[in-house]
């Protein structure tokens, strides 16, 4: 366990200076690059349930087209996006000849922003997940087989057998052994959920075995869903105001999914068993607030960074390693977080092999941009949060949704931390290091210690976090 005296030697030995990040920052071609998983086109069709099989009604579900996602992420400042369509009965028809033709033609009309093909996939025996391809030559024929073979509502007439945990598994089996295999993201994993720790459609010893099965596969979820704007949404003269995110009834904490936000929770309990579960944000975009929708543009309120080349295969590989950092309200622009020791160093995503009783450096640098967000805020980071956890590898039991090593190393506010020109600077170190843990990252611009349930009508510019993916230490 990481004991109080650990945590009190540790901010004992605290260290504010204004040192280098580190040859990661400084020798790779690589950058911080924001994108969006999780976008809705007019291929998320409704269906006219009169016909057999359903026809799908274009428009019905969302109402732009891909090319209008790409223009209007590229103003809101993304690189990246990936679109991903809902399903249906024979939808992965409707995904390969209608929309994967527009989503070329948006990749010409658009190409500063990095376009991805890809589907919220109907998961059988769960809620939605992104299921995002390898940019290939073929990228279009594998969707369609994937869709056509494992997603939950694309067989007509309907399969029971498609809606299963084992047909999961089966899927994730099929995915793994593909040689460009894609990426599975969890949706919204909470929204179903009842209240804390009793979960819905997704619950922890599912992600569990999609994880055991398909490590680069299954490589986490949202920890920030979409539908983020739906306090603002408009109806005709009047605003008709939800629960951020959708979340009806457990609802979020900070604008987070409890699984993210709980400190010591279920995103806790999985990185104290080691497992690379990363969390990401995004707009889950149908139509925009301003609009009847509960939806930000993509872009506009969340973003998911990813240190990696303006490429696909290379913006993919972020995601799957985990070089992520995610962002509401345009907090921070730049999160570096680098584990030091022994002359190696490790950022967000990796692995640090320390010597049992080494002092491990743990450096942050924020930048707090000084521009407008999207809303005409310049909101400011209040504090910044590094948080450690051991690392005991796999449990016996895969329903644990706690980690109760996770604990606050040490908190920093303004008056506490340095400033390298614009970038917020902090240094900790962790002294003595016998065990395997992970360091990860959050900050805010709000007083609450730790997030707190989101009331129904909250403003979500008021309250804005940040949190990195973490670093492994581990002890040799």
């Amino acid at each position: 366990m990481i004991r109080p005296n650990l945590v009190a030697s540790a901010s004992a030995v605290v260290a504010l200076s204004l040192v280098a990040v580190g040859n990661a920052e400084a020798q790779s071609s690589r950058a911080w690059i924001s994108g969006d998983h999780h976008i809705h086109s007019r291929w998320s069709v409704g269906w006219d349930t009169e016909t057999d099989p359903p026809t799908p009604i274009k428009g019905g579900d969302a109402i732009y087209p891909i090319a209008m996602n790409a223009t209007m992420a590229r103003y809101y400042g993304l690189s990246w996006m990936v679109a991903t369509d809902h399903g249906g009965p024979n939808h992965s028809k409707v995904n390969r000849e209608q929309a994967y033709p527009e989503l070329l033609l948006s990749r010409k009309a658009v190409p500063e922003v990095v376009q991805f093909y890809a589907m919220e996939f109907d998961t059988p025996g769960a809620d939605h997940s992104s299921m995002i391809m390898p940019h290939t030559h073929d990228e279009a024929e594998k969707l369609e087989e994937l869709e056509s073979s494992f997603a939950a509502r694309d067989a007509w007439p309907r399969d029971p057998t498609r809606n299963t945990e084992p047909k999961m598994i089966e899927a994730l089996e099929h995915m793994r052994d593909m040689d460009e295999p894609p990426v599975v993201i969890a949706h919204h994993p909470s929204r179903s959920a009842d209240s804390i720790g009793v979960y819905g459609l997704d619950a922890p010893a599912e992600f569990r075995k999609w994880n055991n099965t398909a490590p680069n596969v299954a490589i986490g979820m949202e920890g920030a869903p979409g539908h983020q704007a739906v306090v603002f949404r408009a109806t005709g003269d009047s605003v008709t105001p939800g629960p951020r995110g959708a979340y009806g009834r457990q609802p979020t904490m900070g604008g987070f999914d409890q699984m993210t936000a709980r400190l010591g929770g279920f995103w806790d309990s999985m990185l104290g068993e080691g497992r690379h579960w990363w969390i990401t944000a995004n707009s889950d975009s149908h139509v925009n607030w301003r609009e009847g929708g509960a939806d930000f543009w993509p872009g506009e309120y969340s973003k998911t960074y990813v240190y990696a080349d303006r490429a696909h295969d290379d913006i993919l590989d972020g995601i799957r390693g985990g070089r992520v950092f995610v962002t509401l309200g345009d907090l921070v622009s730049e999160l570096w977080v680098t584990a030091e020791a022994g002359g190696a160093e490790a950022g967000i995503g990796g692995e640090l092999e320390v010597s049992s009783g080494s002092d491990v450096q743990i450096s942050v640098r924020v930048l707090d941009p000084a521009g407008e967000n999207s809303h005409g805020d310049s909101p400011e980071v209040r504090r910044v949060d590094v948080i450690i956890g051991e690392v005991h590898g796999h449990l016996d039991d895969p329903t644990v949704d706690t980690n109760p090593t996770t604990a606050i190393l040490q908190r920093f506010t303004r008056s506490e931390w340095s400033r390298d020109g614009d970038y917020i600077v902090v240094n900790v170190t962790i002294p003595n290091v016998g065990q395997d843990m992970y360091v990860r990252v959050r900050g805010t611009n709000g007083d609450e210690l730790e997030p707190e349930n989101d009331p129904p009508t909250e403003d979500p510019w008021d309250d804005l976090w940040f949190y990195s993916n973490p670093i492994f230490l581990t002890v040799r």
